[in-house]
């Protein structure tokens, strides 16, 4: 059995352009990211489709998991060490469970979960718990620890105050994501004062609370979240190419339970096609298999998954239009559906509803579903206050949720005029894009 405490000979330091320095000083961490399991999120990336919007997105899972593991460990080490209310024999179970958080993501993540109807954290509690290196390693700290780690990142584990450091509404996980996805990304929104936030982190009972002195970092923080995922998150470029990379891997499907035979067979699908899918298969999956396979696909006779994987490879995405979900509006859709199948358009795959929707804070609502754990202050007199009622800004968003409809349709189809010119010209005008419209000779 590994000894809790037991440290590295010298300590490792990984560069990084976030927080500069990540200290590895424990032996566990370090054989953890050794493991097969974790190095693999070297080729998931941690923004999926983002990198066709904002060229710089090419950062991995790996990078952000590495960055999580660092704020925790800063948090534990030298925020809380020493304070009554934090016990330290939690320190490696927080780690551990900071630095595999993610480690269940699949390639090109959320997009991928939405199609085969999987989520990353049912995977991430397998590798975990099951037959893997990562297991493996864990296991050296006591057969039980591989299930204290999964039930952290569960949300189920007994000291919610090492749940909250990992998972609630300012946590290690997000203040790692907005900064690391803005600094690569080139954006501006994404920043905010983590040194101060650390600073004010303070433990209590069964959560981690913030002085007050450090209310305007917070509201800071959720601000740039907010801006986040208005601006790159839900960027209608990234989701135009999630569209189709969607559509690419529901055709697939669609057409190898249809008898459908592929001059490039999709072997590294079958088991997830069939429902039948191991984790030894899953753990096979990564970006760079799936790109393999649209690259191949591109040749394929079927003209639908031949155009989508041709349009995902060389960025030839969907234009968009504004949508409302009112009754006009679905008539209209109805309408165009209509139009895209007499023009030889398969509106399946080529007429797509897309819909994003954010709820920047809430506070706690006994009894609703994803009951959302408040960020709290911590007053000069020992009063804990929800931050909402502290905070006129963080008051004004709280519980209101925004979302967003988009129309996504491929302009260069409607637009070739060669074939149904009528059609498609009554379409163009349903969209509203009858000027910007050009003729193909």
């Amino acid at each position: 059995m590994t000894n809790p405490n037991g440290k590295l000979s010298e300590e490792k330091v990984f560069k990084d352009p976030v927080h500069r320095y990540i200290h590895v000083r424990d032996k566990l961490i370090w054989d953890l990211i050794g493991t097969a399991e974790f190095q693999r999120l070297r080729r998931i990336r941690q923004l999926g489709t983002t990198y066709l919007t904002f060229h710089g997105a090419e950062h991995s899972r790996f990078t952000h998991s590495m960055g999580v593991y660092e704020i925790v460990r800063r948090i534990i080490d030298d925020v809380f060490k020493g304070r009554p209310e934090w016990n330290d024999d939690e320190r490696m179970v927080s780690l551990c469970a900071a630095l595999l958080h993610d480690l269940g993501h699949g390639p090109f993540s959320h997009s991928f979960e939405k199609v085969f109807h999987l989520d990353h954290e049912d995977y991430t509690r397998a590798i975990i718990t099951g037959d893997t290196e990562v297991n493996r390693v864990l296991r050296g700290m006591g057969d039980d620890f591989p299930k204290k780690v999964a039930e952290v990142i569960a949300k189920t584990y007994s000291n919610k105050q090492v749940v909250s450091l990992i998972s609630s509404q300012i946590d290690a996980d997000r203040m790692d994501y907005l900064q690391r996805d803005a600094y690569y990304t080139g954006v501006s929104y994404g920043h905010f004062d983590m040194e101060r936030i650390l600073r004010v982190m303070r433990p209590r009972e069964d959560q981690v609370v913030i002085k007050q002195s450090g209310m305007h970092a917070v509201e800071d923080y959720i601000m740039s979240r907010y801006q986040m995922y208005w601006q790159v998150y839900f960027h209608p470029v990234t989701r135009s190419a999630e569209v189709i990379l969607t559509k690419i891997l529901h055709r697939a499907k669609h057409l190898y339970l249809d008898g459908y035979q592929f001059a490039f067979e999709p072997l590294h699908f079958h088991s997830i096609f069939n429902g039948e899918m191991t984790l030894k298969d899953y753990l096979k999956l990564d970006e760079s298999i799936i790109m393999f396979y649209f690259q191949e696909w591109q040749e394929e006779k079927d003209w639908i998954l031949s155009d989508l994987c041709s349009r995902f490879i060389n960025r030839n995405l969907f234009q968009y239009a504004e949508f409302n979900p009112n009754n006009v509006e679905m008539m209209k859709l109805m309408e165009l559906t209509a139009l895209f199948k007499k023009a030889g358009i398969d509106p399946e795959y080529y007429l797509v509803v897309d819909s994003s929707s954010d709820l920047p804070y809430d506070f706690y609502r006994p009894g609703e579903e994803e009951e959302r754990l408040p960020i709290h202050l911590l007053r000069s007199n020992g009063e804990i206050r929800e931050l909402s009622r502290e905070s006129e800004i963080v008051d004004a968003i709280s519980g209101k949720r925004r979302t967003d409809h988009k129309l996504y349709y491929p302009h260069d189809l409607i637009t070739d005029f060669s074939s149904k010119r009528t059609i498609k010209k009554k379409i163009l005008e349903l969209l509203g894009l009858t000027k910007e419209s050009t003729e193909k000779k």
